[in-house]
């Protein structure tokens, strides 16, 4: 395994590679596995908490990869969690460093809120009127008096857009800006309920920091406003502005494009300068808090799956592999064509083989199980590697894994300090 730069420059570590090699010797059938590179994921989350104006926190949203060895390798970086469910909760309380953290999304079971606050629950988001007349009921009968952020649903120019969007329109998340004044009334008069800030996460996929400094800006343009509907506005001190940050699969981490390729990944930095700036300019700013999922974990991982058949139908050709979308659904889910990087089994006749675009799909009975389309690779063969790079955050714990009844990935965490990663993670925020 030899050849590690993909057209596109993607970059292997060898720490990943000899990984790799040594699950695939220890495979009795065709391999397809994923592989997490520990060290770069604490480095990257190093850096982008580095990048941070002073006072603003970073949580991790374990949404993205709940894993246990991703949640403890960031656990101590970050300064706390968020949790959307009773069964992040679980994984949440049984990390090797505990952490505070906090619980969210639409459609709450009161089970599952009854037991974050007997596990000490930071704080909740709350979705609704509803949501917080159930919080009220279960925090009275525990004798515990909760802290709550209220989610907003504002309204948006709309220019500040994105592919995915979670405010601005109707959705089922937060609770509508013309609203608001009524949910903080409710909570005010909740005599076991504590409000304590605000939470808007309006758009996911965020590609522009440009962009998303305009929109966090018309959050805290709106804060005094928001900080005055208050009973005790002096308790409202947070303003968790959530994740929203997007990865741009189709460019390898720390490197500047060239006029044929597309843009760069997200400037961390810039838009952490750009709110130390805003924050600097207000007389009362607030405690901001990012929650990021998939840009703090996407970098990390690998889905390494081998060639099975190589076929010609109607002049395309496709390179039927072990695995699929079932595995990582991440590139259907996202509609677009993955990277990839080929690992030949012999690499002299990978040299000397046909150059040709070939369609990467999986095992599954359907024409949607495609990974990527038409990448243009060299002399590839039954038994080659096919290696998927940014496919730590939203991959596989996405994937409807039972179809087929094929059986599930290896995840491999990969734990060598003794290197650094070769894409750089301080170079992948700049």
């Amino acid at each position: 395994m030899v050849e590690r730069l993909s057209m596109t420059e993607y970059r292997i570590p060898e720490r990943i590679l000899a990984a790799i090699a040594a699950h695939r010797q220890a495979c009795d059938d065709p391999m397809a596995a994923f592989f997490y590179d520990l060290p770069a994921l604490e480095a990257h989350g190093r850096a982008m908490k580095a990048a941070l104006p002073a006072g603003v926190e970073l949580y991790y949203a374990i949404k993205a990869n709940s894993e246990a060895a991703i949640i403890d390798t960031l656990a101590p970086i970050v300064d706390g969690l968020e949790l959307s469910s009773g069964g992040e909760i679980a994984r949440a309380c049984a990390a090797s460093t505990p952490r505070p953290w906090v619980l969210s999304g639409p459609g709450k079971l009161d089970a599952d809120m009854r037991d974050a606050m007997r596990r000490g629950v930071e704080a909740f988001h709350v979705e609704s009127l509803g949501e917080v007349a159930r919080l009220q009921a279960i925090a009275a009968s525990l004798g515990r008096v909760q802290p709550v952020l209220l989610r907003i649903n504002p309204a948006l120019p709309e220019e500040l857009t994105s592919r995915l969007r979670m405010a601005g329109t109707a959705t089922p998340f937060g609770i509508d800006e013309a609203q608001l004044a009524d949910a903080v009334r409710s909570v005010d008069e909740a005599p076991n309920l504590r409000l304590v800030g605000f939470h808007v996460h309006a758009m996911s996929h965020q590609a522009c920091e440009r962009r998303h400094q305009r929109l966090l800006a018309s959050y805290l343009e709106r804060w005094p406003r928001w900080r005055a509907l208050a009973r005790h506005p002096e308790r409202v001190t947070q303003l968790n502005v959530g994740g929203g940050i997007g990865v741009n699969y189709l460019h390898p981490p720390g490197r500047r494009p060239s006029s044929q390729q597309s843009s760069a990944q997200f400037d961390w930095p810039a838009l952490c300068d750009a709110l130390g700036w805003q924050l600097e300019a207000m007389s009362e700013p607030p405690r901001v808090r990012f929650e990021i999922g998939r840009f703090l974990s996407a970098f990390c991982g690998y889905y390494a799956i081998e060639v099975l058949d190589t076929k010609v139908s109607h002049g395309e050709g496709f390179l039927v592999c072990r695995g699929g979308t079932h595995q990582f659904r991440l590139p259907a889910a996202q509609g677009h064509d993955h990277p990839v990087i080929h690992l030949p089994g012999d690499p002299e006749r990978a040299r000397e083989g046909e150059r040709r675009p070939w369609t990467v799909v999986g095992q599954l009975c359907t024409p949607k199980d495609v990974l990527s389309r038409r990448q243009s690779l060299t002399g590839v063969a039954v038994g080659d590697l096919l290696v998927l790079p940014l496919a730590g955050a939203y991959g596989y714990n996405i994937s409807h894994a039972d179809f087929l009844c094929h059986p599930r990935p290896e995840q491999v965490f990969v734990d060598d300090s003794r290197e650094r990663a070769p894409w750089g993670c301080a170079e992948a925020v700049r």
